[in-house]
């Protein structure tokens, strides 16, 4: 490189042992199904994991021991075991799975590992835990309850408005329990609350799902909060994904709704249920008379209800819950962990802007809640609005990009004087927010981001000395993160915020680096699922709140991709296993009605966003410029194809593997024989993004390699002077392609430029995350969204493996790449 780069670099690899500080042998990070200490475990053999720390070199484990007991004294005791796996020689150390007594429904487990290792040196865990889920439907006596009545159901245009409710049940005690457990679903979003005090710091309750497949509930041990005599439970109930935001375009399934069930346990053996029934009360007629993730929150504190989640509280005005239909979707126990507050930051300015407002910029354009703590008059609303942009004069914010979403919280004072306030059911993606309705300035302290995204370890950081490159490493930190909601989604501040899959076909193979987000993953695979139509077809938005089934290729691919990047990232196989059966499905479904002569012949989308010929425009419209949808949907379903053969070898179905592996042989000779020019080396009309994934997904003819390449850098340095010359899917390839064959200085340049269309471009205008569009500040703004990832492409990938060296072992001759 003409500049050379210092690295340096924190990252945390996925498998494997960790070597660190220390005075001696230490086994920690210990996890059952990759979480600690986890509550609602469905898995009937649990996964455990661990890691060794040691501040000697070169240490293995040779062998580990496994104990599992239904009591933390008995486990110390070492009597009363349901599993004890004796020593077992192996470095294994990453989801061993459990083998020993059946496992309870709702049971509690106490459990252990020592291991050995090369240099002598033994070692045991502290003993950790973690609670079985209810495992069958027998298990639950709750019913769902609600308040089946949509008079306050109003539609603003397609905006759906709809308060909050509120439901409460008071129950009697005889004594101070020794375990209680709260199962709950409150669908689209809930808030519980045991005695007046918050039961956890999930935000926005279960995760989003196809509710018409699965309804997710969430698992407390809420038994420090119980106590001898009168006991309320009460639950907040938000609209979230189930209700529709919108009334025409998204699908949505009814009325919000709970279920609740809380298990209650003595030392005297004797159990008892409190579950959700027609004795429980409700109300709508609450502080919070709005709550749309698009719209925003309105929250009138004039209507507040006092200590309603407590004992002796005055529900006499409040209705008998009524019974609700149930979700069409089977009840299961969240997969993942909840959204969480991850961090909070604060605002680096508060300048007025006149006409009584004021603008409150936190330096950095974030997803999550503004918390405010403000002085406010009786019944005059505050409202807060929140943009990505200001306008070029710097005092309005810029809401075009925003499509239909409003945005706005509205706060309504019940008296003058202070409140602290932040919405309970809504998040914005934001760096400005506009406040009115003050008559004072207020200050910086008075506000408080709190970002919110899936709960989930940061495993990877990443400094150079050339700061452009951190910068947009930082950027694409912020922007990932910030698009974490139950599912990958793709912008977190239009009308839209849904989990498309083309964004994340490499995308979430990059992001691995950086986050622990094996479950959050994992979840989305049954999203997809379950989001599929029967005879194969996968909604291309997954869950289908927007059902779009296009049978295309390249959208779909990151069903299977992510699979894969769950087991090569973090040795995790049970979406191939679980999955493989749907997968197949779709495969047979393409090949019998998209392929003729060997060929995809559908595509949707193109090469996304391709860099355009003119500032103003979203997508190219020069034909030299565009790919062939054939050329794209056949070398991407070449690639799935050999992933299918990896995936059926591991189910152990030998057959399929030779079968899959035969319809790739027909597809790449179908291929090159229809689109490859031998005279020249060029694929169909020589975009970069035709050679580059037939290079790399391994459809190049031997010995044509070079050529091809040849034809990748020339097109890259002449017709795009050196920037970024492939769409979405080709940058999938572009970093690592041009390295892999010798082009690093290229792809150095590349990233390091700062003129358009580049990363660089993007920061020099401003950016703190990554834009939707290589041309975010020139496009129509139906499609510029300042918080997108899909254009960070295999850049990340490319950081970690390429530029710090963390790769995994090179993959055999003919394997899948992606």
């Amino acid at each position: 490189m003409k500049k050379s780069i210092l690295i340096s670099l924190l990252a945390l690899l996925m498998m494997g042992c960790q070597v660190s500080g220390g005075s001696s042998l230490k086994v920690e990070e210990t996890t059952v199904e990759m979480r600690k200490n986890p509550e609602g475990v469905a898995v009937s053999a649990p996964r455990f994991s661990w890691q060794l720390v040691t501040d000697k070199q070169d240490v293995m484990q040779t062998a580990y021991q496994i104990e599992v007991a239904d009591s933390e004294k008995g486990l110390q005791a070492g009597s009363g075991l349901v599993w004890n796996s004796g020593r077992v020689e192996s470095g294994q150390s990453v989801l061993v799975k459990y083998a020993g007594a059946s496992l309870e429904s709702g049971q509690k487990y106490w459990w252990r590992v020592t291991v050995w290792t090369n240099t002598g040196d033994k070692a045991q865990s502290s003993i950790q835990y973690w609670s079985m889920a209810l495992l069958d439907s027998s298990d639950w006596k709750a019913g769902w309850i609600g308040l089946n009545d949509s008079t306050n159901l109003k539609l603003d245009g397609e905006r759906t408005i709809l308060p909050a409710r509120y439901l409460r049940k008071e129950f009697d005690l005889p004594s101070q329990p020794k375990r209680a457990v709260l199962y709950v679903s409150g669908v689209g979003s809930s808030v519980c609350y045991m005695n007046g005090e918050r039961i956890g710091n999930d935000v926005f309750g279960p995760l989003p799902t196809w509710y018409d497949a699965s309804v997710s509930y969430l698992t407390y041990d809420v038994t420090p909060l119980l106590k001898s005599g009168t006991n309320t439970i009460g639950v907040a109930l938000g609209n979230g994904r189930y209700l529709s935001m919108r009334a025409n375009g998204m699908v949505g399934f009814g009325l919000p709704r709970l279920m609740a069930q809380l298990n209650i346990e003595y030392d005297n053996g004797e159990t008892v249920s409190v579950a959700s029934d027609d004795s429980w009360k409700v109300t709508n007629c609450g502080p919070i008379t709005a709550n749309n993730e698009f719209d925003g929150e309105w929250y009138d504190a004039r209507l507040e209800l006092g200590k309603w989640a407590e004992s002796g509280y005055d529900d006499s005005g409040w209705k008998p819950a009524e019974r609700m239909e149930a979700p069409k979707g089977k009840l299961v126990a969240q997969l993942s962990p909840s959204l969480k507050v991850m961090e909070e930051i604060k605002p680096i300015s508060v300048k007025s802007v006149g006409d009584g407002r004021y603008i409150v910029d936190m330096g950095q354009n974030m997803v999550g809640i503004q918390q405010v703590k403000l002085r406010g008059k009786k019944d005059k609303p505050i409202t807060m609005r929140f943009a990505e942009v200001l306008k070029d004069n710097g005092t309005e914010l810029y809401l075009d990009n925003l499509r239909s979403a409003l945005v706005t919280d509205i706060y309504t004072p019940a008296a003058d004087g202070e409140f602290v306030w932040e919405p309970l059911f809504v998040y914005h993606g934001f760096r400005f927010m506009e406040i009115s309705g003050l008559d004072y300035e207020p200050a910086a302290d008075d506000f408080i981001g709190k970002v919110v995204y899936d709960e989930m370890a940061t495993n990877g950081t990443f400094e150079t000395s050339e700061e452009l490159i951190n910068r947009i490493h930082k950027n694409a930190y912020w922007g990932i993160r910030g698009n974490y909601r139950g599912m990958p989604t793709d912008c977190p501040q239009r009308d839209e915020r849904l989990g498309w899959l083309g964004d994340r076909t490499t995308g979430a193979y990059g992001e691995s680096f950086i986050f622990g987000n094996a479950l959050m993953y994992k979840k989305w695979l049954v999203d997809i699922e379950e989001s599929m139509n029967e005879n194969g077809s996968i909604s291309v938005v997954s869950p289908r709140y927007w059902t779009i089934f296009h049978d295309d290729v390249t959208w779909p691919a990151a069903y299977f991709y992510v699979a894969d990047m769950l087991y090569r990232q973090f040795g995790d196989d049970s979406s191939i296993k679980e999955r493989y059966p749907s997968m197949k499905r779709w495969v047979n479904h393409m090949t019998e009605t998209k392929m003729k002569d060997y060929i995809l012949v559908k595509d949707e989308y193109g090469d996304w966003c391709m860099p355009p010929e003119s500032p103003e425009l979203i997508h190219s419209e020069d034909p030299a410029r565009k790919t062939n949808g054939e050329v794209l949907s056949t070398t991407v379903f070449y690639s799935i194809l050999q992933l299918m053969e990896k995936f059926a070898q591991m189910n152990g179905l030998p057959a399929d593997a030779e079968e899959y592996a035969a319809l790739a042989i027909k597809v790449k000779d179908a291929y090159n024989k229809k689109f490859f020019n031998t005279e020249t080396a060029q694929y169909d009309n020589n975009t970069v993004t035709a050679n580059l994934l037939s290079l790399r997904l391994g459809l190049v003819p031997d010995g044509y390699e070079d050529k091809v390449f040849a034809n990748v850098v020339e097109k890259t340095e002449k017709d795009c002077k050196g920037h970024v010359s492939a769409g979405v899917l080709g940058i999938q390839h572009l970093m690592r392609g041009l390295t892999e064959y010798g082009g690093l200085e290229l792809a150095y340049k590349i990233v390091t430029n700062d003129t358009y269309p580049s990363w660089g471009y993007m920061i020099k205008k401003g950016a703190t995350t990554i834009w939707e569009l290589w041309n975010g500040d020139t496009a129509n703004p139906a499609m510029n969204s300042r918080n997108h990832v899909m254009l960070l492409g295999d850049l990340l990938i490319w950081f970690y493996e390429d530029l710090a060296g963390i790769k995994m072992l090179p993959l055999p001759s003919g394997s899948s790449r992606f």
